[in-house]
This record gives structure tokens, sequence and C-alpha cells, in this order.
């Protein structure tokens, strides 16, 4: 049994399979020695010192070990594992607490790894049961600095540091490798008893048992010095696995942030924050330690990075949070129609929701309209273990997914909901400063080069300085970074070099070359592939495989036609927008005359975007050194559409996008949903590029039109 004022100490001492000293269990090396003794606080009495060795499940012993402790994987092999050790202890303790006349008792050890790194980490992976008493102990180096403040710091004190500055002897030749530890202990404890210091043991460390989650507020002030950055985790685990994993280690309550990306699903890392600096410090001792098969990667991380992650602002979110040590289940796929009543009978009463309606939280977009997410509050695991058993079970005509969620997840998913805007509109115009006259590549000659696998956060300036010493042989303007259909970064670029030589020797020099804890595989093509591959086609090692559509009305044209004031459209805007919606190119008529007889939907040469409904959408080339783009004047803008002739745009809000729609709709359907609105002026036609049949449908006598 064990006390906060305790009047034993168990003096522990222990040693693992690998490093020894201050490293000790950063190797995750298995313990294979407990050495421990009972001292009586009040009588200044000692019980029995007991030694046992423990059988590892590897034992083969590292160098340091093998000269250190003098042990054998010969002696340890028939050794009792350590499960059985640790009834053994529990079980001599209560005998010599017995024959001194004690009832509880408090462990007592060398600083902090043996209980911490060590003990806490192997019975968690090993799924052993610690009892009570390992969950708090008192450290005797901070006890020795707190009775002698002029001794050395107290990171800088060992078991042999300690009885030098006492003027104690140890036997380190006679007594076996940790006898001499736990009786040199036992000494300096009771000169720290003596008259001349009364040191009183008052104050124990503690390990606590199970993480606490909570709500983290933006206005939160996060300590920097307690922050980690765990990268590699399964995307499949939850606040308490990552707690599991730093176990013996005190986390902060709500200290656990699992990172999204960019659609809202785990990337594999996480932020944690510790309650002070000398856990954190611990943490990072944990680096590519494992979570069953992976390793993890533990990186210093800040505050700001903390609260950009796990703060929240908004009041239902922290009232939902608010309800203590709930297990917390995401749902995803719902029924846009579905209702807490729906949600609640599919759950069923086999795992009833904390507070009924009010354990749910529907995510919805700033003007109420549902996402398909919720998260459910369980009170306790097994309700929780039932919900997960439920995934993809059918609600409605939808399957529905069920994954573990964190107080830090409910925020970044209705941070990232509630910021998203209404109706998105096109950003002002802006002009190049400097205005070239530049074409994408096209024909045989295989000057180019596609770079596949880049990371998602990879940058124009990662690229450059992936490339090295190549980046001079770069053609103006001849970096394109390809985006998904959501616009964001699939991981695919390509670039035109100067000749097909230099791209020859970059793909040579580069292939499989690592960006970002990444590898990157570069390959030579010409421009042809490189624009087969731009509009949605695949190239590999077994040749060109078509685009998903190939229709003449979509093919990009040849070459473009210098535009030298035209209004450009961003990237980010592109991605935002359907071909229809951007303004028509501008040729000229040698361009015209070798162009398809069909309209093409692209923009103002200058920003280069031959956007398409296939799988990719190029970014705007962009040159190796820096251009800067700055905002138009309005009356810039002005003069760019009259001396092009090219159609501005119409106000904001003259165009809506649609997005959600079912694969198989067709005109007349998103036609009645619009049913009731204004007709547009026929001057849109001239922007808006339809086919004859849609222009006919427009056209026909009617009270109301899509916009």
């Amino acid at each position: 049994m064990t006390a906060s004022h305790s009047d034993s100490l168990v003096v522990l001492f222990g040693a693992t399979a690998g490093a020894y000293g201050a490293k000790l269990g950063s190797d995750e090396r298995e313990l294979i020695l407990l050495v421990w003794q009972v001292v009586d606080l009040q009588n200044k009495k000692v019980g029995t010192l007991h030694k046992s060795l423990v059988k590892a499940d590897n034992l083969d012993l590292s160098d340091q070990c093998r000269e250190v402790s003098g042990l054998t994987p010969e002696g340890l092999g028939k050794a009792e594992p350590l499960d059985r050790v640790l009834q053994q202890f529990s079980q001599l303790v209560s005998s010599d607490l017995k024959v001194l006349g004690r009832s509880s008792y408090t462990l007592c050890s060398d600083g902090q790894l043996l209980i911490r790194q060590v003990l806490h980490p192997e019975t968690s992976k090993k799924n052993y049961l610690l009892s009570d008493c390992f969950y708090s102990f008192y450290d005797l180096r901070k006890e020795f600095h707190t009775c002698y403040p002029s001794s050395a710091a107290v990171k800088d004190q060992t078991i042999k540091t300690m009885a030098e500055y006492l003027g104690l002897g140890t036997d380190e030749a006679e007594e076996d490798f940790g006898v001499w530890q736990v009786k040199t202990m036992v000494a300096i404890i009771f000169s720290m008893l003596s008259e001349g210091c009364n040191h009183i043991f008052a104050e124990p460390e503690t390990v606590k048992h199970k993480y606490e989650t909570g709500p983290c507020s933006k206005s939160e002030t996060v300590d920097s010095e307690t922050v980690i950055r765990a990268r590699g985790l399964p995307w499949q685990s939850s606040d308490q696995d990552i707690a599991r994993f730093f176990k013996g280690l005190n986390i902060a309550k709500g200290g656990v942030a699992l990172c999204l990306n960019s659609q809202g699903r785990r990337n594999g890392e996480a932020l944690v924050r510790f309650v002070n600096s000398e856990q954190r410090d611990l943490a990072l001792e944990r680096h590519k330690h494992h979570m069953g098969s992976r390793y993890i990667e533990v990186y210093k991380a800040t505050g700001e990075e903390f609260l950009k992650i796990a703060g929240g602002t908004s009041n239902e979110v922290a009232q939902f949070l608010s309800k203590e040590n709930q297990v917390i289940i995401r749902m995803r796929g719902l029924p846009f129609t579905a209702t807490q009543e729906d949600v609640l009978g599919f759950l069923g009463p086999e795992c009833p929701v904390t507070g009924g309606k009010e354990g749910l939280l529907f995510v919805k977009y700033p003007d109420g309209r549902p996402t398909g997410d919720a998260f459910v509050l369980f009170s306790c695991e097994e309700y929780a273990q039932n919900a997960l058993k439920k995934h993809k079970e059918i609600l409605g005509k939808r399957y529905i997914e069920l994954f573990r969620s964190t107080a830090a997840e409910v925020q970044q998913v209705l941070n990232r909901y509630m910021s998203t805007p209404l109706i998105p509109t096109l950003p002002t115009p802006i002009i190049p400063v400097i205005p070239p006259p530049y074409t994408i590549a096209t024909g045989s000659v295989r000057d180019c080069v596609r770079l596949r696998g880049l990371p998602y956060t990879a940058g124009i300036d990662d690229i450059l300085e992936f490339m090295g010493d190549a980046t001079g042989d770069i053609k103006p303007h001849g970096v394109h970074m390809v985006l998904n259909q959501q616009g964001r970064p699939s991981g695919d670029a390509f670039i035109q070099m100067k000749s097909a030589d230099k791209a020859f020797m970059v793909a040579q020099k580069c292939h499989k070359k690592m960006m970002k804890d990444r590898y990157v595989e570069v390959f030579q093509c010409s421009g042809e592939e490189m624009n087969f591959v731009l509009m949605g086609g695949t190239l590999n090692r077994s040749g060109l495989s078509p685009p998903p559509c190939k229709l003449p009305c979509l093919s990009p044209p040849a070459a473009y036609a210098a535009f030298q004031t035209a209004a450009v459209i961003p990237a980010e805007a592109a991605a935002l927008y359907q071909p229809q919606a951007l303004l028509p190119s501008t040729r000229t008529p040698q361009a015209s005359a070798a162009a398809p007889p069909t309209v093409t939907y692209y923009p103002a040469q200058a920003a280069q975007l031959y956007m398409n409904y296939t799988a990719y959408y190029p970014s705007p080339p962009v040159s190796p050194t820096t251009v800067g783009y700055i905002a138009a004047p309005p009356g810039a803008v002005a003069a760019a559409a009259t001396a092009t002739h090219t159609p501005i745009l119409p106000q904001p809000g003259a165009l809506v996008r649609m997005q959600g729609l079912p694969y198989n709709t067709g005109m007349k359907e998103i036609l009645s949903f619009f049913q009731g609105y204004q007709y547009a002026p026929d001057d849109y036609n001239g922007l808006i590029q339809l086919s004859d049949q849609a222009r006919s449908v427009l056209q026909a006598p009617k009270e109301w039109v899509c916009l």
C-alpha cells in the first residue's frame, strides 16, 4: 500500500539490455534487472535487499550492458519474465513491511528514467498491469538537491557524485552490479535524515493513470518548451493511442492534437503538449520508438503550432467538449437530411450517447447547411467500441464511416468548415510585373522532366532547391505545378529545360533524390507528353494512355499568342471555377488558323491555364527567377479589357458554383433546381460558352433561367 506521506521507502534500481545512465530507456531495450530494499524512515531501519534478474524477449545484450553489469544471455535465460518478477516484488515488499511494522511505502529511484522511460512503456506494450505504487515515486536526485542546494544540478547528479559530495565510499568492485547502487542510495537517504538535515520526503513525483481529454481555447498561453510533434502515426490512431505511446509521461489535459490535411483527413502527425519542459525532454528521447510495427519520429514544436491545431473559439464546441473524460467518435458520410433522432436510432441502445441529443454535434457550413460530418460522445470505452462496430453500416441510402476522434480534431473540423466562404468569388485581377510572351512546349523533343511523388506541401522554392545547379537550365516560366480536381497539389510537376541533354542530366542526377523525407521520381519526357498528362492522360513505362475525357473542344491549342496586358486569373481562382466561367483566350490570326474550329475554354494566355474536366489542373507556369505579382488598379483592368476586346466577368453574384452534384445530373435537373430565378441578360451568352443544345434551352421563352 502507498500513501502521500509514507512511513517507508522502497529504494529501487534497474537496468536494461541496452543503454545505461542518462540514456536509459532511450533505445527501447527491455528490463533485465531489478534490485530493491525497504527503508523504515521512522526507525531508520532497512529490510532485506532483493535482486531479481528479468528474462527479456530479446536476450541480445549491448556491449555497454555486458561491460557494466557483467550479465550474460545464458544467465538471463534462466530468469523469470517481467510479469512474474513484478508479482514477486509486491509480495516481498509486503512481507518486509510486516517485519518492520509498517503499512505504507513509496518508491524511491535514482532519477526519473527507470519509472517513466522503462517500466511504464514496457508494461504498456506488453499489456501488463502495473500496481499503484509505480504511479508515485521520489526522485532521489531532486530530493538530494533540495536537501543540499549547493550540490550539482539535478541533471548532472549520479549515485556516485551524490555519495562523493557526502564523503561516502562505494564498493563497486566488491559488490554485484545493482547491489552497490541500492546500498549507496540507502546510505545517502540516511544522511539526509540525520539531525543536521532532517529532510522530509513530502512531495512525490506522480505518473498520470489516464490521459484526460478537454477543449483548448485560442486565448490560452502554451509554453513552446512543452510541445512536441509526433510524425509517422498510423492514420487510425487516436489520442489514447498516442497517450499510450508516451506512457509514463504526463500529458496536459487535452494535450493531444491530431493534425488533419487539406481534405480533413489525418496526415499521420500529432502535436502533444506536456505538463512541463522536463516531461517534454523525456518525450524527445522516444524519437523513433515504435507504435506497433511503425517507428514514430518525435521533434520539438511551438505553442503557436499547437494552438493553431487544437485551439477553438466556438461556444458550441466548448459546450460540447465540456463533458470531461468522454470518448469521441467521428461520423462521416451522413445524409444531409439526417436528424439527431436518425443518428441516435442508427447507434442503437447498445451504445448510448452521453446526454442523448446533447452528446451529438453536427458539423455545418456557415449558412447552416450540413456537411455530412458529426461527432458523438460516449461515456466509456465499451460504448465507443460498440459504435465502431457499425462502421460502414447503412443509414438511409448511405454507408456511414466511424472513427475515433479527439477534442483537437473537433476544433479543427469546425474551424475549417466555419471559415469556408458561402459563395467563392473571383479575387481582384492581378497583372504580372513583367508580362513575358512565353508558350507551353509542344513537339516530340524530350526537353522536359516530370517530377512525381512531391510532398503536398512542396512549393516552387522547394523544387528549385531540389534541382540544385540545374535550376539555371530551366526555361523562363518553365515550372508547372500540377493540381488535382479540387485545386490542391497532386504531387506532380513538369519542368521545361533548355535542351534535351539538360533534361536527361537532371533525370539522371535527381531521380529518387529526397525532398522533405520523401524520395521524388524524375523522368525525362517531351512537351507533347507533358501536355498529354496535363490533359488527364497517364505516362508510364507502358507508354501513353489517353485522357478520360478527350473531346475536341477540350483540347489545348497548339500555341498561345502573346498577351501583353490581359487580366490574369491566379491558380487559386482557377481551382474554384470551371472552364466556362473563365475568360476565353485571345489569339492572333495565325493561331486561329492553326487551331481547331471548335471553341476552347481557356483564359487569357498570360495565365497559361489550360483547364479541363480531367484528372489534373496545372497551375500557372512559374519562372525560376522570382517574378512578383501586384494587384492591378481598376483603371488598368478596364484598359486591358478595352485593348483586347475581352469580355469582363460580371459582378460577384452573377455566377454561382455548384458542388456535390450527382454524377448523372443533366442540364434539365440543374435548370429545375434554379426554377424561379431571374432571367440572365443576353450579354452573358458571349462569356459563358454553351453548346447549341444548351443555348436553345436558355433562349426558349421562359420567365426563369440559371445564372
